[in-house]
């Protein structure tokens, strides 16, 4: 990690993809590469099910970061890929209402056997919220926020 002064404790959560992500995360832990423990990993069949207000939940419930890991073009689904990229920019759109640095969502497609990417994407992960820190305790839930603007 770069910065002396260190982020505590950071959350990330990684929504990992059973046809690409997952199995990259899983050839890392059996090739016994490690990869710092505030990572939760969530396998998924496909990241397209997750719609904006997920991420917005995730962060106000306290997760720092969240990496989508999905197989990309190669997603046996139909249209997935779209999909995961449509919710991931309406994402950054709240995001930024809500004064989230968006660098805290990503989206990147990792193959089966991709080790040195998906530890790659995780570490590049913990230096930025070593550069921009832990979400603000006091982020305001959706459902208020949104009664604000109304």
């Amino acid at each position: 990690m770069k910065n002396k002064e260190q982020v505590i404790n950071p959350k990330i959560l990684i929504l990992a993809t059973l046809s690409g992500g997952y199995r990259g995360a899983d050839a890392a832990g059996q090739a016994h590469l490690e990869y710092p423990p505030y990572t939760y990993i969530l396998p998924v069949m496909s990241a397209a099910i997750f719609p904006p207000k997920f991420y917005l939940q995730a962060f106000e419930q306290g997760i720092d970061a969240i990496l989508v890991m999905y197989s990309g073009t190669d997603s046996p689904y139909k249209d997935v890929p779209e999909r995961t990229a449509i919710n991931i920019k309406e994402t950054y759109t709240l995001m930024k209402e809500r004064g989230l640095d968006i660098r805290r969502l990503r989206l990147v497609a990792i193959c089966t056997v991709c080790v040195k990417p998906f530890l790659k994407e995780v570490n590049e992960m913990i230096d930025l919220l070593d550069e921009i820190g832990l979400v603000p305790a006091h982020l305001t839930p959706t459902s208020e926020a949104q009664a604000q603007a109304a």
